[in-house]
């Protein structure tokens, strides 16, 4: 357990990268929109002033814990800590952020939609297709996006590790062959129309905690299968 205490510290010791910069760049992508939005008054509809802005601090957090594996593995490595440890540790605290991350989300939404959008009618947090009633629901619609793409982050890093840059390319692609032949199949088929009928009677828990929850289990798997032949 002191070990796996260890690498959390570990990741604390560039605090304001870890923490500072992912809630820096939500701050400054939520000024700039409510400062457009204020600026072109009464310009773009109530109804129209909706953005996704919001996944700006997603994407920081998942680019942060690919570092994690680029970077922080092979020092941790180094100072005699085990691979299982190392991946508990880092487990640990993504699941330890995540939460505190989306409860932040969830007290933002509330204040958004208390204030009226910020008094401009803005939906930067309270966007309609993640907005539940649930208090808790809602937590976990916010919360569970978090854990995926951090535990997408650190098995994309595993796999650099591992593999180097062909490896990253050949799950690239892989990736893409899937996804584009779903695609053209659906294309072939004439079944878009029913594609999109699907997601749209999927509801927030299923699209922002169930699915992202499996896809975050299998990646957490994979990941660890990977690391225990990754070198430094």
């Amino acid at each position: 357990m002191n070990r796996v205490l260890a690498v959390v510290r570990l990741q604390f010791v560039n605090a304001r990268f870890t923490l500072g910069l992912p809630l820096g760049i939500l701050a400054l992508v939520w000024f700039i929109n409510w400062a457009l939005f204020a600026s072109i008054g009464d310009v773009a509809p109530p109804g129209g002033r909706t953005t996704g802005g919001v996944m700006a601090i997603y994407f920081v957090f998942g680019s942060g814990y690919l570092q994690t594996m680029t970077q922080t593995f092979p020092f941790a490595l180094g100072m005699g800590v085990t691979r299982r440890a190392f991946s508990a540790g880092v487990a640990l605290l993504v699941v330890g952020e995540a939460a505190a991350f989306g409860l932040l989300l969830t007290a933002l939404n509330a204040v958004e939609r208390t204030t009226g959008g910020w008094g401009l009618d803005l939906r930067f947090f309270a966007v309609d297709f993640v907005v539940v009633e649930n208090p808790l629901v809602q937590w976990l619609v916010y919360t569970v996006p978090f854990l995926a793409i951090a535990f997408l982050g650190l098995f994309v890093g595993v796999v650099f590790k591992r593999w180097g840059a062909p490896g990253v390319w050949t799950v690239v692609i892989a990736a893409a062959l899937v996804l584009g032949g779903l695609a053209v199949l659906a294309t072939w088929a004439g079944r878009w129309t029913a594609v999109g009928g699907w997601f749209a009677g999927q509801g927030a828990p299923a699209l922002f905690v169930g699915y992202p929850l499996v896809l975050t289990l299998l990646l957490a798997l994979g990941g660890w299968l990977v690391i225990r032949r990754a070198t430094p």
